[in-house]
């Protein structure tokens, strides 16, 4: 058995770190403990750095493809860690999620078409809309209780006359894993008003123990035939600068015109260290999976017990899936301006303000929990002493 450290302070400045080397730009202060964006502060494991610097060796860097052998390793860890099994063909490169959006938007939708989302959601589902000159149609998530729901009577009236919906399992940033039940319910939907249904699971092999994910694409051949499920494996073993990822779309129809668009736009050569990455993270990195939930899981509860104890007046609702914490700051009575400004300039944290999220995060920021924890408990500690000087 490996020994994985994830209390490993790691140096990520003057790397050009989005996350630690933009703090200026970003918060206008370049002091921040940044815990926003959505990378982890963990070394990546070793059979990936391993596998780069082995191909690197070679010091011929010429044009690649991506082997019968990265497939497989997509179709073995689907099947082995979500019991999804994904034919070869149905499989597509594209360098990320987000262009995805952006090209099926493109290649099913015409100016003018209308696109539903269900805030408070990941900002480039909003994006992505409005760049294209597209109609947001919105969903918005209800707050039950101490988690969030989907409200489906709002939904099958916003269906009709609908396009595309684009939906975030597991959610991002609510951290709802979607039951069986729930995407079945949502897959009907679509097919009963004739709405393509996007499924971002990138974080999907970010689940906390307890829960399960579902692969909306797995609940029945029909649904299947309607839904383009967006992959990769940079969330869970922190490549994300390897621009590399999946669609997989049984419905040859449907698949057909997304790679066209795909092909038109020339954006499937992909990186060249990125396909080794992924093949690598997917054969070889079941053990290391497994040791992150477990840390990130315990980080997740130190956050719930520390604000349970030491601040009460901040909510951390049901959280199943992701690093991202939605924390919930309204019983503090802030404007938005001045929770910012709270997080921001006398707390020293760079978080995500809820707000870019939709009008529905207000009152809201998200905390990125995937560091080491000493850096989480600074954090907190920065949290507490703000709040109680305020």
């Amino acid at each position: 058995m490996m020994n994985y450290s994830f209390d490993e302070i790691i140096d990520r400045e003057g790397t050009a770190c989005v996350k630690w080397d933009l703090r200026k730009q970003v918060f206008g202060n370049a002091d921040v403990l940044p815990m926003w964006v959505a990378d982890m502060d963990f070394r990546t494991p070793s059979f990936i750095t391993e596998a780069i610097i082995k191909r690197a060796s070679h010091a011929v860097y010429g044009y690649t493809y991506r082997t019968e052998g990265y497939y497989n390793s997509i179709i073995n860890w689907m099947k082995r860690h979500h019991g999804w099994e994904i034919e070869r063909k149905s499989i597509l490169f594209s360098p990320g999620v987000v262009p995805v959006l952006y090209m099926a938007t493109l290649a099913f939708t015409e100016p003018g078409d209308k696109i539903l989302i269900q805030p408070p959601v990941y900002p480039p589902f909003h994006e992505s809309v409005v760049n294209n000159n597209r109609q947001l149609v919105y969903n918005p998530l209800m707050q039950v209780g101490d988690r969030f729901v989907i409200d489906f009577d709002d939904l099958d009236k916003k269906l009709p006359g609908t396009k595309l919906m684009i939906l975030s399992n597991p959610h991002n940033p609510i951290g709802r894993v979607w039951t069986e039940m729930e995407l079945k319910r949502i897959g009907d939907l679509c097919i009963k008003h004739k709405v393509i249904l996007i499924s971002d699971e990138i974080h999907c092999d970010l689940v906390l123990p307890g829960y399960k994910h579902i692969c909306t694409a797995n609940i029945s051949p029909e649904i299947a035939a309607n839904t383009i499920t967006c992959l990769a494996s940079s969330k869970t073993f922190n490549t994300a600068g390897l621009s590399t990822s999946s669609v997989v779309i049984s419905n040859p129809e449907i698949r057909a015109k997304l790679d066209s668009v795909i092909q038109s736009v020339h954006v499937d050569a992909g990186t060249f260290f990125g396909a080794i990455a992924s093949e690598a993270a997917y054969n070889h990195g079941d053990e290391w999976h497994a040791k992150l939930i477990e840390y990130l899981a315990e980080n997740v509860t130190l956050v719930r017990t520390f604000l349970a104890d030491r601040l009460p007046q901040i909510k951390l609702n049901t959280h199943e899936a992701t690093y991202l914490l939605w924390l919930d700051f309204r019983a503090l009575g802030l404007s938005q301006s001045q929770l910012v400004d709270l997080i921001t300039n006398k707390a020293m944290l760079g978080l995500n303000d809820g707000t870019a999220f939709g009008v529905e995060g207000t009152g809201f920021m998200r905390l990125n929990v995937g560091c080491p924890r000493a850096m989480l408990l600074d954090g907190l500690t920065r949290l507490e002493k703000a709040i109680r000087e305020q």
